[in-house]
This record gives structure tokens, sequence and C-alpha cells, in this order.
């Protein structure tokens, strides 16, 4: 498994660019983007199981309903989200970009985030398409990548190589994400394309199985979106024998799409709003996965956990209180606390009780920009981990004001 560069263009057929087209008032701000494979693909999405849902959630699943995909469009700056008329909007661009680029209608995706319950003109989309298919370049990853953030700070971007059946497959992804990320399903939005030949099936298995471990696992604020989408497509373009079942190939598969699905947990949990610290907690000793999960999940939930790593505050007694009201059944008596970063690392809590340590060591610690919160339960041999971001006064800040 090697890392390489190109994000959603490191595949082979994959084209992307990311322009203006006016849905944001800053004209500097890229704020609408689009992935294309140069043939139809294979593909698999997971969605938000909030109640309400963006309307492109709506009529991507429907378009994708037979596990063909051709293109991803998406804006930011407006969610299309409780708009009476969002699934035209929607089904709309879905025409017009299909109509620009000769495919069909229904073989595109369809994504928005930004504010939710504003109107949104077509008047943008018909400007910005044009130009989008123009900008196509096999170098646009970068671009797509910037135009799909809102709140975010940093573009979030990864690919890999990796081989199957002895072809060389590359496996891409960008995101975007950084407050209203609490995901029960998937993530924020996540775009994934890869090269390798593997069946629409087996495509929806690997993302459905990977999310349960990645963006399930990662939270900044507690607040599931609307708007929540991961979509992956896969061309096949790399030669492979298609992947049709378990085994060997789609252990490989898993591997690549794990590797590259953490990577964007990280850099969203790192970019989480007002964020100045990455947090992950690891949980070990676990009876079972699920105990794991629940506790690694709960811990980096925290407001009170949160807000200590800001302040860089050893406060493990809040690191308990969060296992202890998880819902997990554990003896908090067999429970070791340590923190670590590359500071070094430090017990602070040994069988539930304290330990004496050094407040001074433990505060240069907590002081780095990524931090390990370690939690044995000494009661088995399951793991988990969670990813999520400090609390700070910024946060409260970017959502004080954030529509008007």
């Amino acid at each position: 498994m090697k890392r390489i560069e190109g994000g959603v263009c490191a595949a082979k057929g994959y084209r992307a660019s990311g322009v203006h087209c006016g849905i944001r008032h800053n004209k500097i701000k890229r704020d609408i983007a689009l992935i294309c494979s140069d043939i139809p693909a294979n593909a698999a999405a997971v969605y938000t199981t909030n109640l309400v849902k963006g309307a492109p959630l709506t009529v991507t699943k429907q378009h994708i309903s037979n596990g063909v995909a051709q293109a991803i469009v998406c804006n930011s700056g407006n969610a299309n989200t409780c708009n009476a008329n969002g699934i035209e909007l929607a089904e709309r661009i879905s025409e017009m970009l299909a109509s620009e680029l000769k495919i069909k209608a229904e073989d595109v995706v369809v994504a928005s985030t930004g504010v939710i319950g504003q109107p949104l003109p077509i008047e943008p989309f018909e400007r910005g398409i044009p130009q989008l298919a123009k900008e196509l370049s096999a170098e646009g990853g970068d671009s797509a990548a910037e135009a799909i953030l809102t709140t975010d700070t940093a573009k979030k971007e990864i690919a890999v190589e990796f081989t199957l059946g002895g072809k060389t497959c590359h496996l891409g992804g960008i995101a975007m994400g950084s407050g209203m990320i609490h995901p029960n399903m998937a993530t924020m939005l996540v775009f994934l394309t890869t090269d390798a030949a593997i069946s629409a099936e087996m495509l929806q298995k690997a993302i459905s199985g990977d999310v349960k471990n990645t963006f399930n696992m990662l939270s900044v604020d507690g607040d599931t979106s609307t708007n929540d989408m991961a979509v992956i497509l896969a061309n096949g373009m790399a030669g492979n024998a298609p992947v049709t079942a378990e085994g060997e190939d789609f252990t490989t598969f898993m591997e690549a799409l794990n590797t590259v699905t953490v990577a964007l947990c990280r850099a969203i949990a790192a970019d989480g709003e007002g964020a100045t610290k990455l947090l992950e907690c690891k949980v070990t000793g676990a009876k079972d996965e699920a105990c794991a999960k629940k506790i690694a999940k709960s811990v980096i939930c925290s407001s009170l956990v949160k807000s200590a790593m800001f302040g860089a505050d050893a406060n493990w007694g809040r690191v308990l209180c969060a296992i202890g009201y998880s819902g997990a059944e554990v003896d908090v008596w067999k429970v070791d606390v340590r923190f670590s970063s590359a500071k070094g690392e430090i017990l602070v809590c040994k069988n539930g009780a304290s330990v004496p340590f050094s407040e001074e060591k433990a505060k240069e610690i907590l002081l780095e920009s990524e931090i390990d919160i370690l939690v044995d339960l000494g009661d088995g041999e399951a793991c988990a981990s969670a990813w999520g971001c400090d609390l700070t006064y910024d946060y409260v800040k970017i959502n004080g004001d954030y529509r008007t």
C-alpha cells in the first residue's frame, strides 16, 4: 500500500474541476465541483440517517439505485435542504450536467452543502456547469477538493496505490467537513474514486462495512448533518479481474479503502470548527468490539473531555466519567488511562483510581496538536478508535453567526 498524489484523479480515467459559479458572494471562492469518469462506473453510497434530508440525497439515491454512475457534481454554500423545489432543482442540475457531458442524467450523483433552508437559485448552475465541463482535467482534483469546502480551513484529499491480481490499482478521495459532524452512516461529504474492477454489490458491501469503523467513529460537535453522503465510483480501468466475492482481493481492496477513509477522518477531526487539536481515543482490552466502540465514541464526544484537552488539563476523571455513561458494560476498577503525544506518554489512572504523575509533564504532552487518549479496559482482546477535536471559544463564534 503506497500513498500517492492526485486525490480523486489519481485513478485512471477520472477528471475533475472546481470553479466559482456565484452561489457564494465571495468571488474568489470556488463553490461548485465536478468529478467525472471517462466511462460509466459501478457506484455505491451511504447516506445520513437524519429524518431531515437534503434533496440531493433523495435524487442521488434514485439515480444510483442501478449501481451505476459517471459524474459527481457538488455545490457548497447552500445545502438545498428544506426547499419546496429542492428535488426539482437537484434533477435540473443533473440534467444540465448530463447535457454538457453527453451522459445520462440518471448517471449523475448530485450533492450540496451549506446553509439549510436557504432558497437556491438555478442561475449560478446555468453559468457554472459549462465552465466546470470545460475545465475538466486529470489535474483538477485539487480544485474540486477546494470547491466543496464550507467552514473548513483546509482541503482534505488523499490517494493510495495497491495491487489486485497483479494489476496496479489506485483509490483516492476528497472530503468536506468541519462542523455539524456526528455521523450515523458515513460522513459529511466524501467522494471516492478507484480504477479497480469491483462489482457494485461488493462496492456497497465495502463502503457500508468500512464506515462502521471510520466515519461512524468520528465526531466534532455531536450534530448529525442533513446532507451527509459518502459515494464511491469504480470504473475498472486498472484491468484487474473483477472482484465479485470475498477473498484475498476484496481484503486488499478493503485495506486500501480503509487507509483512505482513516486519513480523511483524521483530517476532518483536525479541522473541526475552531479546533486546535486532533484527538484520538484508542480503547484496548475490551471484551468485544461493540464495547470498545461505545467507550471510544463516548470519550471523544464528551464536551468536558474536549474542553480539558483545549486547556491542556490532564483531568482524567472526565475520561472515566464518559466511560461510565457510555452504556458499555465495563469493570471501572480495571481501567487504565494514559495521555500520549509527540512529547511522550503519561499514566494518569490505574485500575480506576488516581496515581501520582507530573502535572508539568502531562501539560507538556497535552499542549501538542495531536493527542491520543489511551484507555485499557483490562477485560479482553477487542479494540476500537474514535476521532474528534478539542472544544474552543472559536466553535461558538463560528456557529453564532454562521448564517448571517
